[in-house]
């Protein structure tokens, strides 16, 4: 008996440099830093992270991660720190259901950084 193929009407899922929905947010303390992560970001640390008592974050500049480089000409969304990034980036895998979530409830985001909407 053979297999049907299952058919979506889902939308291909688009390359991380192309989306950068997960690097969006409206809270400070969106992504923790834990002191492995402090030390992985080297001299870019001090820059990039802030504390509220014994915790650490990575700061939020205009609604993103800190470290976000938005390329407003090609539509890239670029992590300045990839090599180093903390390990809650570093686990967020392109279409998991972590990744369709950041994309389903902040897709809008990223394409207002570009001056664009949907």
């Amino acid at each position: 008996m053979m297999g049907h193929p299952i058919v979506t009407d889902s939308p291909p899922i688009p390359e991380c440099t192309a989306c950068g929905a997960c690097c969006f947010s409206r809270l400070a303390t969106y992504i923790r830093v834990s002191g492995d992560d402090y030390q992985r970001l080297g001299e870019r640390a001090e820059d990039l992270v802030w504390f509220d008592a014994n915790r650490a974050y990575m700061r939020m500049s205009d609604g993103h991660c800190a470290a976000l480089v938005v390329h407003k000409d090609t539509g890239e969304f670029l992590c300045s720190v990839y090599e180093t990034r903390p390990q809650t980036c570093r686990d967020l895998a392109r279409g998991s259901g972590a990744c369709l979530g950041e994309i389903d409830t902040k897709g809008e985001r990223p394409l207002i950084a570009l001056g664009r909407s949907r």
